[in-house]
């Protein structure tokens, strides 16, 4: 197939696959078009190849669309002597996104909601910018008072409350760096996070709700300081009062958050303020989900995540003032972290909720998006399909008129939900931003945008700027085939190393290309120029020599009506080196049986080829996955093995790696 022109991919012209194409107010009036304009490029090709050729002015040019409130302006922009792997960014400036975030839109629009709060039992609570940054004000204040200073390691471990944004945002006013922790973690994960980091201060709650239920946070995380002798303080929350029932105390550590911030009700001033902040200063402390070895902490600093999430936000979502977000995320996720600092830098309405997303009905998203006037939707491809299996009945019952960009990232897609999403939830005319990226990337690699017509499941590039590139194995680029997933010079977002761990940082990233990030996907790039993500690299499955992606396999036996989600595994075999191993999750009432997993086998094969015919197709309960959705195929196929599955702490069902192994050990053959 012929390769198309670069204006005809962007204006929407001769891409006959193209699901979603943009109108003309969208190539005129988006962030992305005014920008095209500014910077005075032709087209985005042509953006995108100026900014591989030279990124401190592709990033200078962007801060500078950005509007963001320097407190003195950089007087350069990128320094690589220490080579790219260490490149530093905005020297000379001072930058507190904390106070970028919360100054600027408090001072122009006082009155305006910046945070709205949805709890799971219906409370609803909102904050003004001059509300929030009053709160963050005060406690910035509390938090001096309890010793947190510049430096101090902060655990954070609250589900998605008002007072985890503005914690957040007043770890970043001090200067102090926070650690996001997953609220749903056991006692063993959160001390192994608080305990790697040094952390001086835990700020908990006492519980939070999940369908319906009371869930006790700080018996959790009394339970862990019990292994993070660090911590010497815990600021609790009273999220659920009596509900939470008689929490446990200890009065010589503990502190309710209220009633500390009441000890400083007239001390909240500007001394507290967080200017003068240089950009390479570290606020957050995120840690990698992994299935072996100790978690790893991702270093950020207040000049790289949070403009990298903001620039992706303007450019790939055309998030800005008047617009809400909400994506259905937990702090603990880098999304969390993400949805706040890029919403409120770019003057945007953030929203969030605490429960679970089908709770008490199974409508509650679509209800969230009615309610709060949501205009930027993210969901995860594993949610949607979750939420696909209620039909459309519950979407129908609610107005999403407000929407006009949806988002998804965390996995690959496969089409029958990408297709849900777009026709039900948007309507057929909402582009969905597939974003793919990273922990360590403060953001995406990978994203669709409102220039560029949107295939199904694809992404449109590498997100705008980004010098990602599909390579063999020696460096050099391939097209239209799996290659790894690089990115060939450097941006502020990236992580500024593994927290006290630089070689493990190294070999992660830059070891085996010198001076070439690999992140460790399989990407492929289509006739049309379009990006697909495969899987993670470290989860190919080798055939009788015949490499596949473990998302092709997934997305042929998904094809079954019968099949919500699948999991392709490799297990050893002595003849073919390897053989695949199929796990579906099936539709409610539809009952397995051997007629139905020879019939899966078949999809497969008649997509794939009789070389890749799975071995085994099992029907499991569920995959086991993240709480951000991410599927373990690791953990799975060490499971189907009887192999260590190592750190389970990351996963939102632990209980499938004992289903999984029992089949291993013996199920039918399809």
């Amino acid at each position: 197939m012929a390769r198309r022109s670069d204006d005809e991919r962007v204006f929407g012209r001769d891409v006959p696959s193209a699901a979603w194409r943009p109108t003309a107010e969208q190539r005129a009036t988006s962030r992305l078009a005014r920008f095209l304009r500014v910077a005075r490029e032709p087209s985005l090709h042509a953006l995108q190849r100026h900014a591989v050729a030279d990124p401190a002015w592709f990033w200078g040019a962007a801060a500078d669309d950005l509007g963001l409130a320097w407190d003195r302006r950089p007087t350069t922009v990128l320094d690589t002597s220490g080579g790219p792997e260490f490149a530093r960014w905005w020297g000379g400036g001072r930058f507190n996104y904390a106070s970028a975030a919360l100054g600027p839109r408090a001072a122009s629009d006082p009155g305006s909601v910046a945070l709205v709060w949805e709890g799971e039992d219906g409370e609803v609570r909102q904050l003004t910018n001059a509300e929030l940054l009053q709160a963050v004000e005060a406690a910035a204040a509390m938090l001096a008072r309890q010793g947190v200073g510049e430096g101090d390691r902060v655990g954070i471990l609250l589900p998605m409350l008002v007072e985890t944004v503005v914690a957040v945002l007043a770890l970043g006013w001090l200067r102090a760096i926070y650690t996001p922790i997953f609220s749903g973690y056991g006692a063993p994960a959160v001390a192994s996070r608080l305990a790697d980091c040094e952390a001086s201060v835990l700020i908990t709650a006492d519980g939070f709700l999940r369908r319906g239920k009371p869930v006790g946070l700080k018996e959790v995380a009394d339970a862990a300081l019990a292994d993070a002798p660090s911590v010497r303080r815990v600021i609790v929350v009273r999220r659920l009062g009596e509900r939470a029932g008689e929490a446990p105390w200890d009065p010589e550590r503990d502190r309710w958050w209220d009633e500390a911030l009441d000890s400083v009700a007239d001390e909240a001033d500007a001394s507290t303020r967080g200017a003068h902040t240089d950009p390479e200063t570290p606020y957050m402390l995120i840690y990698t989900s992994g299935t072996t070895g100790r978690p790893k902490a991702a270093v950020h600093v207040h000049g790289g995540f949070p403009i990298k999430g903001a620039q992706d936000l303007a450019h790939n979502f055309d998030l800005g003032p008047g617009d809400t977000l909400f994506w259905y995320t937990d702090l603990g996720w880098m999304m969390g972290p993400w949805a706040i600092s890029g919403a409120l830098l770019l003057g945007a309405r953030l929203v969030l909720y605490e429960g679970a997303p089908d709770y008490p009905g199974p409508d509650r998203m679509w209800a969230i998006v009615e309610r709060h006037r949501v205009s930027h939707l993210g969901i995860s491809p594993t949610l949607v399909r979750a939420l696909m299996a209620h039909g459309e009945e519950p979407v129908r019952g609610h107005d999403l008129g407000s929407l006009r960009v949806l988002g998804s990232t965390g996995e690959p897609w496969n089409p029958e939900p990408w297709w849900w999403y777009f026709r039900e939830i948007g309507g057929g005319r909402c582009p969905i931003i597939n974003y793919s990226g990273g922990t360590e990337v403060s953001g995406g690699i990978l994203g669709c945008n409102l220039l560029t017509p949107i295939k199904p499941t694809s992404f449109s590039g590498p997100c705008i700027g980004m010098a990602a590139d599909v390579v063999a194995p020696d460096g050099t680029p391939v097209r239209g085939v799996f290659g790894e997933l690089a990115i060939r010079a450097p941006w502020p977002g990236m992580t500024r190393g593994f927290w006290h761990d630089r070689d493990r940082y190294l070999a992660s990233y830059w070891e085996r290309l010198p001076g070439v990030w690999l992140h460790g996907d399989w990407a492929e790039i289509d006739d049309d120029g379009y990006w697909y993500i495969h899987g993670r690299s470290d989860d190919t499955l080798k055939v009788a020599g015949k490499r596949v992606g473990p998302a092709e396999v997934e997305s042929a036996a998904s094809i079954h009506k019968a099949v919500i989600e699948a999991a392709a595994i490799g297990v050893p075999d002595p003849v073919k080196g390897e053989v695949i191993v199929v796990l579906c999750v099936l539709r409610p009432g539809v009952q397995a049986g051997p007629d139905l997993l020879r019939e899966i086998a078949d999809g497969v094969t008649f997509s794939l080829g009789k070389t890749l015919r799975p071995e085994r197709v099992e029907v499991v309960s569920a995959l086991p996955k993240t709480r951000s959705g991410k599927v373990m195929r690791r953990v799975a196929r060490s499971a189907w093995l009887g192999l260590d599955p190592g750190d389970l702490s990351s996963l939102e069902n632990p209980a499938i790696v004992g289903e999984i192994g029992r089949l291993g050990a013996g199920g039918a053959r399809s």
